[in-house]
């Protein structure tokens, strides 16, 4: 049974509230990171949690490395000669360093641990291509800055990133975090374009590769946009979101349904603001896409103590069926599983400790945060991270329904009669698997050395 009153249950169901702020955002197109899109994306969440009636909409600057995109190339020689530069053939992976390389093509399958180690020697001083797949039987998703990271430890002189899916669409994502630049120039090419390096590479003819990458690496701003809810209590419950977005795309559920969903529920809970025990403080992050860093801002100038515990939503519009990445918080697994229950909802979990999305900065102290996404049956991000992250792809009755659980859950989480018990950092860094170890240190990310 909800504990929501019926009226805001109904209202959820019915608004179009954050369909319109979805629109809007996406209408934007580039929101890169520490770029003028992501700055207007904040501006118009801020705006929209005034519209709620939250209090004190504001927006908070931080600094962060900031990259810009420039040309890209593949090109192939020898008995086949092809200049791959188009953007629906190749480009660069945020993050990258200028640079070039020609060398021979060492295709690493899917990218796991076992493939790299079975080619070896083979790596150093090759281009190693590595596909956006995960095996269905390996226990976990794996990240691509997992294979760039293997790659650029094995020495490899450049790195390419396939994509799985067909349809002439290169993936991006970043590949330096903290550690900008990144050790080898990288870049993403469809998959079409990786299944022709791989055919003609390992051809009798043998094809030779090179990797071309100009960008541009410096220093910028980014911002978060903040507004509470509920009583003016010390300790408050986060609900999250990041509002940047890749520059080769509009990122509709990648995120701006996220953050459109913030706002949105920010609205409904401040119809019940009265009945919430606990502050709710809602915030749409910049620079998730390049390194957490509004998120990390957050977590560095927010007393931990004050933070009761973290829902962070990302990429939660693709389907109706709601995915909570426990990061083994089982206090916070109960609440969603609950209110599963009493919506007749469908609810996938998963307990692994992952360090890819806005909650890893709290997780990692040992505050409570799950991610929120939403399960499409897709493998890996489906059309996140491409061209074609666009809101024709997505369904305002999805953003409806997870609104409403969302929103149920979290006015749940604000009760006094909800524990939500932070562990030590000690337990949070024995529980991360060893390849996100290798990941977060190569990405300058890996706090337990501090």
């Amino acid at each position: 049974m909800s504990e929501l009153p019926t009226a805001v249950v109904g209202e959820a169901r019915t608004s179009d509230f954050a369909w319109e702020i979805l629109t809007n955002l996406t209408d934007i197109g580039n929101r890169m990171a520490g770029q003028e899109g992501e700055r207007r994306g904040a501006g118009v969440i801020r705006d929209a949690f005034a519209e709620a009636g939250l209090r004190d909409p504001h927006l908070e600057e931080f600094s962060i490395p900031g990259w810009w995109r420039g040309d890209s190339q593949v090109t192939l020689s020898g008995p086949v000669e092809r200049v791959h530069s188009r953007s629906h053939e190749v480009i660069a992976l945020p993050g990258t360093p200028s640079g070039s390389a020609e060398a021979p093509l060492v295709d690493v399958g899917a990218g796991t641990y076992e493939e790299f180690d079975e080619h070896g020697d083979e790596l150093a001083g090759a281009i190693v291509l590595a596909s956006s797949a995960t095996p269905d039987d390996y226990p976990r998703w794996l990240h691509r800055m997992e294979k760039y990271a293997q790659a650029a430890e094995a020495g490899a002189a450049a790195f390419v990133f396939r994509n799985h899916s067909e349809g002439s669409l290169p993936p991006t994502g970043e590949v330096g975090y903290h550690n900008r630049p990144g050790p080898i120039p990288a870049v993403g090419v469809s998959k079409e374009v990786g299944d022709r390096l791989t055919r003609l590479s390992a051809s009798e003819r043998r094809a030779t590769i090179s990797v071309d990458v100009d960008c541009r690496n410096e220093a910028t701003t980014s911002v978060n946009a903040v507004a509470d809810v509920g009583p003016n209590t010390d300790e408050a419950v986060l609900l999250t979101a990041h509002v940047d977005a890749h520059d080769i795309a509009d990122g509709a559920n990648d995120n701006g349904a996220g953050s459109a969903l913030v706002a949105e529920v920010g609205r409904l809970l401040s119809m019940v603001e009265t009945d919430l025990d606990t502050r709710v403080r809602l915030a749409t992050f910049g620079a998730e896409e390049t390194g957490l860093w509004g998120a990390y801002h957050m977590a560095d100038t927010t007393p931990h103590e004050e933070i009761k515990c973290v829902v962070n939503l990302d990429g939660a519009c693709n389907s109706r069926d709601l995915r909570i990445g426990s990061n083994g918080f089982q206090s916070m697994t109960a609440v969603f599983a609950s209110v599963a229950k009493a919506f007749d909802a469908p609810l996938k979990m998963g307990d692994t400790i992952s360090p890819h999305g806005d909650q890893w900065a709290f997780v990692q102290e040992g505050i409570p945060a799950v991610m929120a996404s939403t399960s499409s049956g897709q493998s890996g991000r489906g059309w996140g991270h491409t061209h074609a992250d666009t809101l024709d792809k997505l369904d305002s009755r999805d953003l409806r329904e997870i609104a409403t659980l969302v929103s149920e859950a979290v006015f749940r989480l604000a009760g006094d009669d909800i524990e939500t018990p932070h562990q030590s950092r000690e337990t949070i860094q024995d529980e991360i698997p060893d390849g996100y170890e290798r990941e977060l240190k190569t990405g300058g990310r890996w706090p337990y050395d501090k």
